[in-house]
């Protein structure tokens, strides 16, 4: 399907609307503050049990036998399950190639990962789980499980892991297979890169690397399984309904009518719920194995071990450039860390938004025996960005050019140089936020001059994301009363989708926001959604909605409005479809920071955004998106890293505490500025911003630092020991 479009409307800015654009609170608002929403957490079912997983303590072991009769023959056990006993391929849990396996899943032999895995290749890999009538019998039932481990030996480093004497945690090697059970890194090429840089007159090498981060929701990860009869309801904080309720069926090999998913209210998702989880696997067996209900909670400690989180990366670079200070070529070598199991692709982008006739990209996603790589907002970006823009930043300076002129210069205007986007507004958003944060005034042509220990710098990093067309759906009914419900499949991972959806709905209906009710979180009541994950929710089910809003008027139009207890219902499942061009949203990032030279200590003293999202729904929200984006970048940047021991293979700082999750005092003032503009795609011109705001931030931090003490920091993240190392 083309949505319709307003081709004189490609880079204009919005007209007003009546409800959208204005700042409205959440509708679920007072519930959340109030104690008053049910979190998955607080889910109690008559004669509930609740269940507990042990955990491998080694990094990389075969188990040769468990005993489970201790924990069985303890009073109030009521299910223990193993590899033995409670084997389940866990689909969502290994992705070839970076995209989820279909429902030929059960054919594919090579590299599953089961809900119990043997051999173990983590520490925290589950090993088996009891249910059991309280928490603290569970808690004792998994002290009396005796496992007899063979340990293996086990490798951390993607680096070293490709080594021909490294350890072997799978029987093909530990390059990651892809689609095709290939093991070949993920390889793009455009050009001529060796012989461009042969002939460039000036060629830099460097080397970068990114920390792997946990996505650290707040909320505590749970999940609720029951079975009534032969049908099966989880209750779990998923961002994605309907394909959590897809996957739960398929890995348990029953029909999608058999299974329903509830998630009325959740916590934050940033890219680690979006599938089914082992968690609720485990308390689906489990509770069919116990004939009653069961709830499996995590324990933060085993939230950062147990669950995936940002791929570490390793990220050589080979820059070529003119004498003129055009960009010749572009080489990207990098390895990516992805645990023992492949759950995405292990991309990094970065490359694709400077033009450039020659480049070439080398990307080996690389098994280790850590803890599990996946999505975290804006999964390949932050860690690419980083990367190549902080090379690009140092390029410019060894050229002699401010770095904003350097990338104005080089910077592509169209999709990998080759298709034109629906619109393009990065060269704004980089002028804009320049004037705004006073860019000159603040950046130091000479790195470190400032006198005294505390020096300041500043550094920029600019945006492109994705912002495509996709299939989603949404039910209406009109009753004689005047009131609209709209059934949509969204959960609210922080973003404000239930809002956003009763906004554009009463937009579309022109009805105020009270006439509309809005039915979100059960797969037994909600149509597909396509998920809250890569910033889709609201241009791909708002478009649903505006669909479903015009089936409706169209029948009120031609029957009328419906009298006594009869409802009109009208529904929608859109496909749009972009012919020949990308869309895009836009954004610049401006950072000054102030660095201790004799602490070590960084305190980012101005912190400027810009961003083209389209058209703003909800200011509040919007407003918040870049800002609380921002504060995760700012921790990816200065304070987070899961460190392991390399003689243990123990994960040492799992925890809010230990990982240095950013708190409120870690927090600056964070300036939003949002160029609206409308494309004339998606509901009303609206794009993609829920991820767009972190990518910039490690980035920007990292080259406002280099400007403020002349020494470049190459290594996420940067720490104090990192900036005396360097100034010693």
């Amino acid at each position: 399907m083309k949505p319709q479009r307003n081709d004189n409307a490609a880079s204009s800015s919005p007209a007003p609307l009546k409800t959208l654009g204005h700042s409205t609170p959440r509708i679920d608002g007072v519930e959340r503050v109030t104690g008053r929403a049910k979190y998955t957490g607080d889910v109690q079912l008559p004669g509930m049990l609740y269940a507990r997983v042990l955990r491998s303590p080694h990094p990389h072991a075969r188990i040769k036998s468990i005993d489970v009769s201790k924990a069985r023959a303890l009073a109030g056990v009521k299910a223990v399950i193993t590899h033995e006993n409670g084997q389940v391929v866990w689909g969502a849990g290994s992705v070839a190639g970076g995209t989820q396996y279909n429902d030929e899943i059960k054919k594919i032999t090579k590299q599953r990962r089961y809900t119990f895995n043997n051999p173990v290749r983590f520490v925290g890999d589950p090993v088996a789980a009891v249910a059991a009538v309280n928490r603290h019998v569970a808690e004792e039932a998994l002290q009396l499980i005796a496992v007899d481990y063979e340990v293996l030996p086990f490798v951390l480093e993607p680096e070293d892991a490709l080594k021909p004497d490294a350890p072997k945690i799978w029987p093909e090697g530990n390059l990651a297979l892809n689609a095709r059970n290939e093991a070949q890194p993920n390889t793009q090429r455009r050009g001529d890169v060796a012989q461009s840089l042969k002939t460039s007159p000036h060629v830099f090498e460097d080397r970068y690397s990114t920390s792997f981060v946990h996505n650290a929701q707040m909320e505590p990860r749970a999940a609720v399984a029951h079975w009534e009869g032969d049908k099966l309801t989880v209750y779990t904080p998923t961002g994605g309904i309907a394909n959590c309720h897809h996957d739960i069926a398929r890995d348990l090999g029953i029909p999608d009518e058999k299974v329903r998913v509830v998630c009325q209210y959740m916590g934050g998702n940033f890219g680690n719920k979006n599938q089914n989880q082992d968690a609720d696997l485990i308390a689906a067996v489990l509770a069919k194995q116990a004939g009653a209900p069961v709830k499996l909670e995590m324990s933060r400690k085993e939230d950062f071990i147990g669950m995936h989180g940002r791929w570490p990366t390793v990220q050589y670079y080979t820059v070529g450039v003119d004498n003129d200070a055009t960009l010749t070529s572009l080489k990207l070598r990098g390895y990516s860390g992805m645990g023992p199991y492949r759950k995405n692709s292990g991309a990094m982008g970065g490359l694709e938004l400077y033009k450039c006739p020659n480049v070439e990209s080398v990307i080996s996603p690389v098994y280790t025996n850590r803890t599990v790589s996946g999505n975290f907002r804006g999964p390949e970006f932050p860690q690419g960005f980083f990367g190549a823009q902080s090379m690009i930043d140092d390029v410019a300076y060894k050229m002699k050019m401010d770095p904003v002129e350097f990338v104005i210069k080089n910077m592509s205007r169209m999709s990998r140089d080759e298709v034109p986007y629906t619109n393009y507004s990065l060269d704004e958003c980089i002028r804009r936020g320049a004037a705004q944060f006073d860019w000159k005034a603040r950046w130091r042509p000479q790195p470190g001059s400032d006198p005294g220990p505390k020096k300041r710098g500043a550094g920029f990093a600019m945006m492109i994301f994705r912002s495509g067309l996709g299939q989603s759906s949404a039910v209406m009914h009109l009753d004689s009363k005047g009131q609209y419900t709209l059934f949509v499949g969204v959960t609210d991972v922080g973003a404000g989708a239930k809002t956003t959806m009763n906004l554009i709905a009463a937009e579309a209906l022109d009805v105020p926001l009270s006439k509309v009710t809005v039915v979100w979180g059960d797969t037994d009541r909600c149509p597909y959604s396509v998920g809250e994950s890569g910033s889709r929710t609201t241009i791909m089910t708002g478009y649903a909605v505006v669909q479903a809003a015009a089936d409706i008027k169209k029948q009120i139009a031609e029957k009328g409005l419906p009298a006594g207890d009869a409802v009109l219902i009208a529904s929608a499942t859109p496909s749009p479809r972009l012919e020949g061009k990308v869309r895009s949203s836009y954004g610049a990032h401006f950072v000054e920071v102030e660095v201790d030279t004799e602490l070590g200590g960084v305190h980012i003293t101005k912190y400027t955004t810009v961003h083209d999202s389209g058209r703003i729904m909800n200011p509040l929200t919007a407003v918040s998106q870049i800002q609380g984006a921002a504060i995760q970048g700012i921790g990816q940047a200065l304070h987070e890293n899961l460190v392991y021991d390399a003689r243990s293979g123990q994960p040492l700082s799992a925890g809010y505490y230990f990982d240095r999750v950013p708190t409120h005092q870690d927090a600056p003032t964070i300036e939003v500025t949002f160029i609206e503009s409308d494309d004339g795609y998606g509901p009303f011109g609206a794009k993609s911003m829920g991820e767009a705001g972190i990518i910039l931030s490690p980035a920007a931090i990292a080259n406002a630092i280099f400007n403020a003490i002349g020494r470049r920091m190459k290594d996420l993240p940067i720490t104090r020991d990192k900036i005396l190392g360097a100034l010693a």
